[in-house]
């Protein structure tokens, strides 16, 4: 439950906020960098912390590391609400994002800690399912929120509405979450590999926020992360080589299941960021809908994604692994049925048949994420469970930036120019999210051969992850 409610506070307040951003800007008189920044410097510090947060909480324990994250995400958030320049609610958002950040690595680490087979897999797809559903009821609550109050009052109650959902978290999670534990021993940290970490992380994501003005810089800036991708590798070996414990347990790049689950989760995580979003533009800019009306297309999109994940687990016990597959493949329909609707739908009928669409997509979700998640981390050692967790999410947020900046500005091209089209602009769109997900198809077919694991999945054993449940520990 504390994970749960964890996972809905942090991942509510972006997407919530995202369809307040035009009230924002005029109400902060706020240029398109400051408005870049509020809105993506969250999801910046948000990837930078999950690696670093992993490997404390294996090392020190979770609990006070959750508390610590969560306190300054609800502070900081308090602060952004009541700013009243642009450079100010660009701080608060930058540190309530490193918070978020924390607290969502002590949190897929603790369900590691705490559950075994089918419970962890339920446990894990319970937090995949809620921080899903959260993420897509932001858009209708933004929405209301700045219909019912007005521009500026109702950007601010955005940012919130997560203050008294984040104090209710810390009571429950200084109550009932488990005593902290050192689960990677008497390890000490690899900080050489976090410093490592943290600046290919900045490298890999800034780009994506802040564009670069040239194709040389753009350049630099990709040479920049290879050199540091090759540093963190020889630090690693380095560490490894003297019998010093390293950031990146060595059993995560060697095992295909972990490495080919996180490149589908990244393909999947970004494609639909980036769906989303170029719908909710869309709706606004093209179509020139309210912000509520544009909310309320989205909606049937988690009724249905909650709906299928509570079922989900049924369908894994028949098809295995191959329920991810199932449910990109749904996943890729819906991306071509938006299509053709907005290319061939009359305008009137627009909203309703890209809500249709919208429950089509939530259903696919159910049947992707949460399994695959599942899928994932049960080849993560218990000692490395918070970075592995932590690797996983951070990829899923550097996908997300790259598909972001791809996506909306295949779409915003789309649309300039004496024969720019919105509906067309937004059905090149979604043929882009489409390609993701069918690049994510091709791997999750791919995936027992290329692991060497061609068995049937089976319905019981530990060694399955939707297996019967050990008994759980506490």
């Amino acid at each position: 439950m504390v994970c749960m409610a964890a996972g809905a506070t942090t991942l509510l307040d972006q997407s919530v906020l995202n369809i307040a951003v035009p009230a924002l800007r005029r109400s902060l008189d706020a240029g398109a960098t400051d408005v870049q920044w509020i809105v993506a410097g969250y999801s910046l510090t948000f990837g930078l912390m999950l690696v670093p947060g992993g490997s404390l909480g294996d090392v020190h324990g979770r609990k006070w590391l959750f508390l610590v994250g969560l306190s300054a995400f609800v502070l900081f958030g308090a602060v952004a609400a009541t700013g009243t320049r642009p450079d100010v609610v660009i701080a608060a958002r930058l540190v309530q994002g490193a918070g978020a950040g924390l607290v969502n690595s002590q949190v897929i680490g603790t369900i590691q800690d705490v559950f075994r087979g089918l419970d962890r897999a339920r446990a894990l797809g319970l937090y995949a399912v809620t921080g899903g559903v959260a993420a897509a009821l932001g858009p209708a609550l933004g929405g209301t929120l700045v219909a019912a109050f007005g521009p500026e009052p109702g950007w601010r109650l955005c940012l919130l509405l997560n203050t008294p959902c984040g104090l209710v978290t810390l009571w429950l999670a200084f109550r009932w979450l488990p005593t902290p534990r050192r689960t990677a021993g008497r390890s000490r940290l690899d900080w050489w590999g976090l410093a490592w970490t943290g600046a290919l992380t900045l490298a890999l994501m800034l780009p994506f926020i802040s564009t670069p003005d040239s194709a040389p810089q753009a350049a630099l800036w990709a040479g920049g992360a290879v050199g540091l991708a090759c540093c963190l590798a020889l630090e690693q070996r380095s560490r490894m080589r003297s019998g010093r414990v390293p950031l990146v347990h060595p059993s995560l790049p060697r095992s295909r299941p972990y490495t080919l689950g996180t490149a589908v989760a990244m393909a999947s995580f970004g494609s639909s960021l980036a769906a989303t979003l170029v719908l909710t533009m869309f709706l606004q800019s093209g179509l020139g809908l309210s912000a509520l009306t544009a909310a309320l297309v989205t909606l049937p999109s988690a009724v249905a994604m909650g709906v299928s994940s509570a079922v989900a687990w049924r369908v894994v016990r028949r098809l295995g692994p191959h329920t991810v597959t199932l449910g990109l493949a749904l996943g890729i329909l819906t991306l071509l049925g938006g299509a053709a609707v907005a290319l061939t739908a009359p305008r009137a009928a627009l909203p309703l048949g890209l809500a249709a669409v919208q429950l089509l997509s939530g259903a696919a979700a159910g049947l992707t994420i949460a399994p695959n998640q599942a899928l994932v981390l049960q080849h993560a050692p218990a000692e490395a469970a918070g970075v592995a967790g932590g690797i996983l999410q951070m990829a899923q947020r550097i996908a997300a930036a790259v598909a972001l900046s791809a996506v909306s500005g295949s779409y915003l091209h789309g649309t300039t120019g004496s024969t720019g089209s919105p509906r067309t602009a937004f059905a090149h769109a979604s043929l882009v999210c489409a390609g993701l997900l069918a690049a994510a198809t091709v791997l999750s077919l791919l995936r027992p051969r290329l692991t060497g694991d061609r068995r049937p999945p089976r319905l019981s054993g530990h060694g399955h992850p939707y297996a019967a449940p050990a008994r759980e520990e506490a």
